[in-house]
């Protein structure tokens, strides 16, 4: 090799090493597929909830119990962060960088923070851009905004709008009032102040919480993950056994346009015959259909009460092309499947093709929670620069970074 070639090399070497996704021994604890690594990006932050990589590849993320907004960023490559910083305040879980602009969820409202040019750092007092929203039962208030749009979920107050919530065999309200402020995803302006949620922006309604929301990369319609409802055993004890209502209803991924109504709480989708069902809460077994005809379906369903809190669409190049075709969805993990053992707690993968699925989901990320030792919840999902795959653990205070480095680790 002549001279000038290998100190080129070298000098490029520290540049190449960096660029090397990095790897714990132990996967930090998870199970991954053939030819993926992980490691502990960070660790002991305030409940991360959702999360957004920025064009320079800083991490942004979303806490609760006024957390606030925490930028992380990894100035070496090693696959850890080692920046750490509160940028500005926020409770909640939504967060996007859009428009030029930071906005957070904060309590019942969702802010804007203008941005300093060229950084990440908020040029003063942020804008209400959306206020007043329902608190109370399911109130993440998650959003996504596109463009000029932000979309916003406004969870259920109830499990299943009965007239004593969560109590055995009481009847449902119907029709259900809270349809008319919750229970579904309205869209804003996202450039505009002090918007109230009201009938005229409600965009789709009867799903019951969608802390999952994304925009597909492709034609940019809107999709989301329902959590399903609870306790069909312990409120319907003569019509459900224990099995049953571990399993059901599914959890729903949904493909959603404006006027959608998915039929929450008169419907559910039973997850084995992938069928919405009326709910016993309104005269319903387990098997008549009756008003659910109308109601829009799923394009897929996951097993009942994994509670899944993020969504998102691979447009990497990093991951195998097969991960380019689908979604990954983030499970929080159950607590109503007693008495049987809980589920959930990974990170998920269904394949789909022109809106549908492609074949059923396969566990993607796993080991989250382990016996006697570590309890993480998977919350959200982000995509780094390099194509890498960030979870979000709010019940550990972690971030996970998931990177694909082929044959060196199968």
């Amino acid at each position: 090799m002549r001279p000038f070639a290998a100190a080129a090399i070298l000098a490029l070497a520290p540049a190449l090493l960096r660029a090397q996704p990095a790897c714990a021994p132990d996967n930090a604890g998870l199970t991954l597929p053939a030819g993926f690594c992980a490691t502990v990006f960070a660790e002991g932050l305030p409940q991360p909830r959702h999360g957004v990589v920025a064009s320079t590849g800083e991490l942004l993320l979303s806490s609760r119990n006024n957390g606030g907004v925490t930028l992380l960023r990894d100035t070496d490559g090693d696959g850890k962060a080692d920046v750490v910083r509160r940028i500005a305040d926020g409770n909640g879980t939504g967060i996007a960088l859009a428009n030029g602009a930071l906005y957070v969820t904060h309590g019942s409202a969702i802010l804007r923070y203008a941005l300093k040019a060229g950084t990440l750092e908020p040029a003063g007092a942020p804008d209400t851009v959306v206020r007043d929203i329902p608190m109370g039962g399911h109130a993440q208030h998650n959003f996504v905004v596109d463009g000029a749009t932000l979309y916003l979920n406004v969870g259920s107050r109830t499990n299943s709008c009965q007239e004593r919530d969560r109590q055995n065999e009481s009847r449902g309200v119907d029709p259900c009032v809270e349809l008319d402020t919750r229970a579904g995803i309205w869209s804003f302006d996202a450039n505009g102040r002090q918007q109230v949620p009201g009938p005229a922006n409600r965009f789709a309604t009867g799903i019951r919480n969608a802390i999952a929301l994304a925009r597909h990369p492709t034609d940019g319609a809107l999709w989301a993950m329902q959590h399903g409802r609870d306790q069909f055993l312990q409120n319907w004890p003569k019509l459900f056994d224990a099995t049953y209502s571990a399993e059901n209803p599914a959890e729903e991924l949904l493909r959603v346009t404006k006027g959608d109504d998915f039929g929450w709480p008169y419907c559910y989708t039973v997850t084995a015959e992938r069928k919405k069902v009326l709910a016993p809460e309104y005269g319903g077994d387990g098997r008549e259909v009756g008003r659910c005809a109308q109601k829009k379906a799923a394009v897929y369903g996951f097993p009942g009460h994994w509670a899944p809190n993020a969504l998102l669409f691979y447009t990497g190049t990093q991951f195998p092309a097969e991960y380019r075709n689908g979604a990954f969805v983030a499970f929080h993990g159950s607590w109503n499947r007693a008495p049987l053992p809980q589920a959930g707690f990974q990170v998920a993968f269904v394949p789909l093709a022109r809106n549908a699925a492609a074949g059923s989901h396969r566990t993607f990320a796993d080991g989250f929670v382990q016996p006697g030792g570590r309890v993480s919840r998977p919350t959200g999902l982000a995509q780094g620069t390099d194509g890498s795959l960030y979870v979000m653990d709010d019940a550990g205070g972690r971030v996970f970074r998931i990177a694909y480095v082929g044959a060196a680790r199968r």
